[in-house]
């Protein structure tokens, strides 16, 4: 046959040229397919339909990894109904995957299908784990054939493949090209036939039999662009592939495959900018799900954050490690994901918690938790090491991996099975580390490793460890360890400060403190005093801590995760979960408390002046602050307590009070909270209830330093504590503000600004 395709025998075929637009057409039915896509109807953002990117040919449909999907009925159109026994079919697809699934249950990630395996019956040409690839087919007789890419022959990211897939019955072959090359080939009986599978859609983007996850999302979706999908109900031969390929190359008048662009294919957040829940001035993920922001570290002028990312979707999942880029640690840069699992022997399974350090030359490597679920245990201590003295990466996007775990759990060193999210640090010329798990007496523990060249380790012993007998809720396990200098205290003694995250059965999940003594000798932890404390008693809502000495101006900063604390079906149909706190400065007071204090760069975003009172009555305050409304503000507001014994300002606030939420102060319980009793009437959020934590002002009055970020609200009180947490209204009226007492108070001082965001 010549190297001349020609359209003989195709029973589908989809350009994807249409460049907007919620539908596609099947050209040789004329049939128009809807795109399912998240935002068709959007809930809490504008509308949009799915987004489209420049192609092979013409325009290409960008897939984002969790909603979008294209069905083509199997049922009720003469020209579409298939034979029951397909003796021939070919596949030809243009693919630029933007990720890779994790490849749960075995099962695909389909680029198009319409199969029953439990039936064999009917196609899957989807992608596995780390960019492998297969074809699938049910034969006559009920056979399953599977025939997959070689290894080596993965798809990348980011980049076109060209992918054909043929099956010739008569012959007995099944074949799998890629870019216009025979890959790998298979045999079959000869006269072989496809079962077709009449009682299953073509699905394109999605699997037929996709597994359920918190039975909300569908997993074994396609995220990428896609062009020129072809589907002939003959065998292609290898001279029409390779004519086919040879076709787009000639259009780029290069003779190269198409380049694909990072602005297109990457995450968008575009789309989410007018979600009216989504913090705006908060670091976040373009788009999807993040847990823990982690691995802070300055250098060459910029501040680099990283954090728990799932590229596929607002769920948890396979996690990679996001980055960001900063002047300021306030407007924030996306950049290129840093680390993902790869096929390898090092962390096929998930890129997990870590930190940032410095090498013996200055310059930056990440340690990260290796996840790596063949071996026991499943997670180790790994090194990544940046480029820059390579190629002068001057935003340190690409990163290498050191090839073996440099610390791998022993029996005997901890909760063996629980090791996680190593903290390093450098002083002088040793390198520390701390590391999560647990101790033999059923409490939490951070581990402490030393080394001289950053690459063996010695393990130390427990550097602190839970007394869960007296404080039970520190629970079995502690992850993301954190250790700071705080300097001398009154007395000359030379402070520190540890964090640690509890977890496990009967754990309070909250960032929990102690200020005490480090033991170089014994690379041990001696705290003032053993009981813990907290720095946020919003309960849940700042979690995940990660932090450093920043090197321009010596503070402390840490860095918190703000728990989104909704439900999954609320998280698909918002497209995101989650984003980070405010970074905090934390220092030693003069009284030898924690002072914490948001950091003064935020000040930058400040807008119009909204508001700016003195000395004023509870009702005269009120009736100055009607005007007053917005979800992104900044106040700082000082309250002086007359007969009130509770005192605060509710924010988010309708007009007739019906949605609200009370930020207040109990003088005689010395505590703060906040009461969202009454922050929502969406049947489906879960916000609610009073939440709060012991807060002893010692006859100060109250001063609040809040941030209003659209569901965020943060509050700092007296530089002592914090109190985070979330609000969902549904009225997109509750937006005011109103101070509140049981009684009389003097409003002292009160200042409000517009706050703008950072993207």
């Amino acid at each position: 046959m010549s190297g001349i395709i020609d359209n003989q025998g195709l029973m589908m075929y989809w350009a994807f040229d249409e460049g907007t637009g919620a539908s596609t057409l099947e050209s040789v039915s004329g049939t128009l397919n809807d795109i399912q896509y998240v935002f068709n109807q959007a809930e809490f953002t504008e509308s949009c339909t799915p987004p489209w990117r420049q192609g092979v040919s013409g325009n290409g449909l960008l897939f984002d990894g969790y909603s979008s999907y294209i069905a083509h009925t199997a049922h009720g159109e003469e020209q579409y109904r298939a034979p029951k026994y397909l003796p021939a079919l070919s596949i030809g697809v243009w693919v630029a995957p933007r990720t890779y699934e994790w490849g749960y249950e075995s099962k695909l990630a389909a680029i198009v299908n319409q199969h029953n395996m439990d039936k064999k019956q009917g196609f899957l040409l989807g992608m596995f784990r780390h960019g492998s690839w297969s074809f699938q087919i049910g034969l006559e007789g009920e056979d399953w054939k599977e025939i997959w890419s070689p290894d080596g022959y993965e798809l990348p990211k980011n980049e076109w493949s060209y992918l054909n897939a043929v099956f010739n019955g008569d012959e007995g072959e099944i074949k799998l090209f890629l870019n216009g090359s025979e890959l790998v080939s298979g045999t079959v009986a000869r006269g072989s036939r496809i079962a077709a599978a009449v009682d299953s859609d073509l699905l394109i983007g999605r699997n037929n039999h996709s597994s359920k996850l918190e039975e909300v999302f569908s997993l074994h979706m396609f995220g990428g662009i896609m062009d020129e999908l072809k589907i002939y109900n003959r065998a292609l031969s290898n001279e029409e592939i390779a004519a086919s390929y040879q076709e787009v190359l000639d259009s780029t008048l290069g003779d190269t495959v198409p380049q694909v662009k990072f602005g297109d294919i990457k995450l968008d957040r575009t789309p989410l900018l007018m979600d009216r829940h989504r913090p705006q001035y908060h670091v976040s993920p373009p788009a999807h799900w993040m847990n823990e922001p982690h691995a802070p570290i300055y250098f060459d002028g910029y501040y680099h954050l990283f954090y728990q990312h799932n590229p596929q979707g607002p769920f948890f999942h396979h996690i990679h490690w996001g980055h960001w880029v900063s002047k300021d640690m306030v407007h924030w840069r996306d950049l290129p994901i840093a680390l993902a699992p790869e096929k390898d022997q090092l962390a096929p399974d998930g890129i997990w918690s870590g930190s940032a350090t410095y090498d013996a030359d200055g310059l930056p490597v990440l340690f990260f938790t290796a996840g790596n679920d063949s071996a026991s245990p499943n997670q180790s201590v790994a090194l990544a090491r940046s480029t820059y003295s390579e190629d002068g990466d001057p935003d340190l996007v690409n990163w290498i991996k050191h090839p073996e775990p440099l610390i791998v759990q022993q029996k005997g060193m901890g909760a063996f099975g629980d090791f996680r999210d190593p903290f390093v640090w450098k002083e002088e010329d040793v390198w520390y580390a701390l590391v999560g798990s647990g101790n033999d007496g059923g409490g939490g523990a951070a581990l402490a490793f030393v080394s001289e060249d950053m690459f063996n380790w010695t393990y130390k012993g427990p550097f602190y460890q839970a007394d869960i007998q007296n404080y039970p809720y520190l629970g079995p396990i502690w992850e993301l360890p954190v250790f700071l200098p705080l300097g001398t205290d009154k007395q000359g003694e030379n402070k520190h400060l540890l964090l640690v995250s509890p977890v496990g059965a009967g754990a309070d999940v909250e960032v929990f403190y102690w200020i005490g003594q480090f033991d170089k000798h014994d690379v041990s932890f001696i705290p003032d005093q053993k009981e813990p404390q907290l720095i946020d008693v919003g309960d849940f809502h700042f979690t995940g801590p990660s932090g450093m000495v920043d090197p321009k101006t010596g503070r402390n900063i840490v860095f918190t995760i703000a728990q989104g604390d909704r439900t999954s079906e609320l998280e698909y149909r918002s497209g995101w979960a989650h984003n980070g706190g405010l970074p905090l400065s934390v220092y030693l007071r003069e009284d030898g408390r924690l002072g914490i204090e948001p950091i003064q760069e935020l000040q930058s975003l400040r807008g119009e002046k909204r508001l700016s009172l003195r000395d004023k009555s509870l009702a005269e305050a009120n009736e100055l602050l009607k005007d007053v409304l917005g979800d992104m503000l900044e106040i700082q507001l000082e309250l002086e307590p007359s007969t009130a014994k509770q005192i605060g300002i509710k924010v988010r606030r309708s007009p007739d009070g019906e949605e609200e939420t009370l930020l207040y102060y109990d003088l005689n319980k010395a505590t703060l909270s906040v009461d969202r009793s009454k922050t929502t009437q969406h049947p489906g959020e879960k916000c609610s209830g009073v939440q709060g934590g012991k807060l002893e002002l010692l006859g100060e009055n109250l001063k609040l330093h809040i941030y209003l970020d659209r569901s965020m609200v943060e509050a700092y009180a007296n530089g002592l504590k914090s109190l985070t947490t979330r609000v969902y209204p549904s009225r997109k009226d509750a937006l005011g503000l109103e101070i509140w007492g049981d009684g009389e108070l003097l409003v002292k001082s009160m200042e409000i600004w517009d706050m703008q965001s950072i993207w």
